[in-house]
């Protein structure tokens, strides 16, 4: 079975979302990049059944959310911090703590412009 034939087409397919829900972590894990693709915009009818998805993944998630760090697309950061990660229990937070402060000591002018330093600042709160 080729799992990623059943990844969302489009941004309002909860039946794709709704069948890889019934899937095992083992048979999702090589696909968690193709998911976390769908968090690129909160607003987007499907992301937080995503979110609700890879929630399932919990520490596995810590190199998946440093991987859109790197990618310096602030949108997507922001969703990420607003949605996903702000879901995550404090120990996986702690695992993040050196990307979150670096968002707020030191954001690049993009990442300024979205205002990620002032989001992240709840979840430094949580791990301090």
């Amino acid at each position: 079975m080729d799992v990623r034939g059943w990844l969302p087409r489009e941004k309002h397919d909860f039946e794709a979302v709704r069948k890889l829900s019934e899937l095992g972590n083992e048979e999702l894990r090589d696909i968690i990049p193709e998911l976390m693709e769908w968090l690129q915009d909160g607003n987007w009818p499907i992301a937080k059944s995503v979110e609700d998805l890879l929630l399932r993944f919990g520490e596995e998630l810590i190199p998946h959310i440093q991987n859109v760090f790197k990618t310096k697309d602030p949108q997507w950061e922001y969703f990420m911090i607003s949605g996903l990660i702000s879901r995550l229990p404090s120990r996986y937070l702690i695992v993040l703590k050196d990307d979150l402060e670096r968002i707020l000591n030191n954001p690049t002018k993009s990442e300024m412009l979205e205002e990620l330093d002032e989001v992240v600042v709840p979840l430094l709160n949580k791990i301090r």
